[in-house]
C-alpha cells in the first residue's frame, strides 16, 4: 500500500495529461503524423513514458523495498523497478522488484550485523546501496524479467480477446472490489490493476473501475436525497457531499455511512458497482484517463471511438468517429 499511495499522484496526474493529448488525435504527439500538434506532444512528454508514466513502476517498487526495509531498501528499489520497466517485466516486475529488494536489504542488515562499530556509518552510505543495486538488479536481469514479462503479456493478451461473457464477469468482479472496501487494500488492487494495463493499451477494465468507484457515493447522496426519512440530519448533509465525491472518483465518500451500518450499506454499494462495472466492460467502454470521474467523460471511448465527437470536434477541429 505504501508503493501504491505514493505512485497515485503520478498516475492521476500523467494520465489525464496523457488523455487530454489524446484528444488532438491519437497520433497527434508524433511529428511524423499528419495531424501533428506541438502541445499534444508536450502533453504527452510530460504525462507519458518519458515523463510521470516513466515513473510509475519505479516509485512503485521504491516505496515498496522502503516500506519493507526502510530507507536502505529506497535506491535498490527503484532501480529493481527501473530494471522491470526495461527490461520487460513491466507493473508486474515492478511490484516483484519491490518485495525482492526489501528483503534483500533485510538480509543486508543481519549479514551486516556483527561488523565492527567503526564501521557502521558505511553501512548504509555504501554496503547496502552498492549490495542491495547490485544483486536486485541481477535477479531482475537474469531471473525475473523474462517470466514475469511473459506472464504480463499473456494477461494483456487474454484481456484484449475477452469475448463479451467474459468481459462483463470480469466486470462484475472489478465493481465488487472496488466497492468492498472503499479505498482499501481491496479497492486500491482493482484501481492498480486497471492502471497498469493503460500502458500495456488495454483500457476497458479502467473504465469499469472509474464507474464502478463512483457508485458508493453516488449511491448514498441519491439515497439520502430520496429517502429522507431514513436518515438523520446529518446523514443528509454528509449526503449532499457525496455528490460531488461520487462524480469525482472519490470513493472514499461512502466510508462514514459504510462504517455506521455495514451489514446494509457495503452489499448494496457492491451491487450496485457491480452492476455499474459490469455494463462498463458489455458496451466495450474504454477509459485511458486513470482519475477525475464526471470530468473525464469527454475522454471515454466506445469500441475505440470517442463517444462525443462533436465535443472533441468543436473544441479542436478534429474529427472522430462514432460507432453507434
Amino acid at each position: 500500500m505504501n508503493g501504491v499511495s505514493n505512485m497515485l499522484p503520478f498516475v492521476v496526474g500523467g494520465g489525464i495529461l496523457i488523455a487530454i493529448s489524446f484528444m488532438f488525435g491519437y497520433n497527434a504527439f508524433n511529428p511524423d503524423d499528419p495531424s501533428y500538434h506541438p502541445i499534444a506532444k508536450a502533453l504527452m512528454d510530460i504525462g507519458g513514458g518519458a515523463g510521470a508514466f516513466g515513473l510509475l513502476v519505479p516509485i512503485l517498487a521504491g516505496f515498496i523495498a522502503l516500506s519493507i526495509a526502510d530507507r536502505p531498501g529506497f535506491a535498490p528499489g527503484m532501480v529493481g523497478g527501473l530494471l522491470a520497466v526495461t527490461g520487460g517485466g513491466g507493473f508486474l516486475g515492478g511490484l516483484a522488484a519491490g518485495f525482492l529488494a526489501g528483503y534483500l536489504v533485510l538480509g543486508l542488515k543481519k549479514l551486516f550485523a556483527g561488523l565492527p562499530a567503526s564501521l557502521e556509518g558505511i553501512k548504509t552510505i555504501l554496503l547496502y546501496p552498492l549490495f542491495g543495486i547490485a544483486l536486485t538488479g541481477f535477479i531482475m536481469l537474469f531471473l525475473v524479467n523474462k517470466p514475469v514479462g511473459a506472464l504480463n503479456q499473456a494477461i494483456t493478451d487474454w484481456l484484449s480477446g475477452l469475448g463479451t461473457g467474459n468481459a462483463v464477469v470480469l466486470g462484475i468482479v472489478l465493481g465488487l472490489m472496488m466497492a468492498f472496501d472503499m479505498g482499501g487494500p481491496v479497492n486500491k488492487a482493482a484501481y492498480v490493476f486497471g492502471t497498469g494495463l493503460l500502458a500495456n493499451g488495454v483500457y476497458e477494465p479502467m473504465a469499469a473501475i472509474m464507474a464502478a468507484g463512483m457508485v458508493p457515493p453516488l449511491g448514498i447522496a441519491l439515497a439520502t436525497t430520496f429517502f429522507k426519512k431514513k436518515f438523520t440530519k446529518e446523514d443528509q448533509d454528509a449526503g449532499k457531499a457525496n455528490y460531488i465525491m461520487g462524480l469525482s472518483f472519490i470513493t472514499e465518500g461512502a466510508i462514514p455511512f459504510a462504517a455506521a451500518d455495514p451489514l446494509r450499506v457495503i452489499p448494496s454499494v457492491m451491487a450496485g458497482s457491480a452492476v455499474a462495472g459490469g455494463l462498463t466492460m458489455m458496451f466495450n467502454i474504454g477509459l485511458r484517463a486513470p482519475h477525475g470521474g464526471l470530468f473525464v467523460v469527454p475522454l471515454v471511448e466506445e469500441d475505440g471511438c470517442y463517444t462525443w465527437p462533436q465535443f472533441s470536434s468543436v473544441l479542436l477541429s478534429q474529427q472522430f468517429c462514432l460507432e453507434y
